[in-house]
């Protein structure tokens, strides 16, 4: 089977986790189930889902400020609210929303900052849709189309950075299937940092529809980190960065100029960071008892540690 395959492994338990949390977010919102499958199929549950978390947080915020006017506007909206945040038609399942970094919430739901749509949510420019579009179509051409969609389906565009500098991209555990991460204005970056940050998503989202726990220790060195590390956030690594590691491997093949230069660079820099995990992941993987997922994180380590 390729790699790639083994990704989709979960996916039927995650759909059913997503709808069986979908009808109880419009319970809490007091809003009536919709059978988000029946049309839009798996990618659009996928960001029907993400939207809902961010009505929740919304509406949660405003109803502990008292702000009785925005916590009805939060419990009255849909997906369909948000259509004029979509992407492009050929990737109708993403929203890309304009986002001014130094108006990044901060609160207790996460430690790093984030965005909620809202009333005055706008979509983003059209350069960086165009942007997306062309991240988007990269990671169909390479087989992680699926991955993103289905675990990125909010697109938070922060920062520009030139290439080359140190870029941010993270995801929160209360937000699924949002991502927030600087860019380079360079669509194969954004590619690789857009499946980073799914693949994060996509780890918890399986953890979570198979009731899979991991303990909090033993600790593992992460190379990344320069530092000790859970078995969770350990293993979070040694999935996210080892995708980042095949795409890119991947769009080597065919890609050419400055970013060539720049993501051949990082494929080597993960090379070596990688090399160093081989013992402690084994011994990680043997924390979760669920065998394929197992088989799944043992076999895309593997597939990056063979490049």
């Amino acid at each position: 089977m390729d790699t790639l395959d083994l990704i989709a492994f979960a996916t039927h338990d995650v759909d059913r986790w997503r709808e069986a949390r979908l009808d109880k977010l419009h319970q809490v919102l007091r809003k009536p189930s919709t059978q988000s499958t029946n049309a839009a199929g798996i990618s659009g549950t996928a960001l029907e889902f993400a939207i809902a978390h961010h009505l929740l947080e919304g509406a949660e915020r405003a109803a502990r400020a008292g702000k009785a006017d925005t916590l009805a506007w939060y419990r009255s909206r849909s997906s369909h609210d948000f259509d004029d945040l979509r992407t492009a038609s050929e990737h109708p399942y993403h929203l890309a929303p304009a986002i001014d970094p130094k108006q990044l919430d901060e609160s207790g739901i996460s430690d790093a900052p984030f965005y909620l749509l809202g009333p005055d949510s706008e979509p983003a420019s059209h350069d960086l849709l165009h942007l997306v579009d062309s991240a988007l179509s990269a990671a169909d051409e390479t087989g992680f189309g699926a991955l993103v969609r289905h675990h990125a389906a909010i697109i938070c565009l922060l920062r520009r950075r030139p290439l080359g500098t140190t870029m941010a991209s993270w995801s929160i555990t209360r937000l699924p299937g949002t991502v927030f991460t600087d860019h380079a204005d360079e669509p194969l970056v954004l590619t690789r940092d857009l499946i980073h940050e799914a693949g994060h998503n996509w780890l918890n989202s399986v953890l979570s529809a198979r009731g899979v726990e991991i303990s909090d220790s033993p600790l593992f060195y992460s190379p990344w980190k320069q530092q000790s590390r859970s078995p969770f956030g350990f293993l979070h690594a040694c999935w996210a960065f080892p995708l980042t590691m095949i795409f890119t491997a991947t769009i080597l093949e065919s890609a050419i100029g400055r970013v060539a230069t720049f993501l051949s660079a990082y494929l080597d820099q993960q090379r070596s960071l990688l090399a160093g995990t081989d013992r402690e992941h084994s011994m990680a993987q043997e924390l979760i008892y669920d065998p394929e997922l197992r088989e799944t994180l043992a076999a895309v380590h593997q597939a990056a540690r063979s490049l």
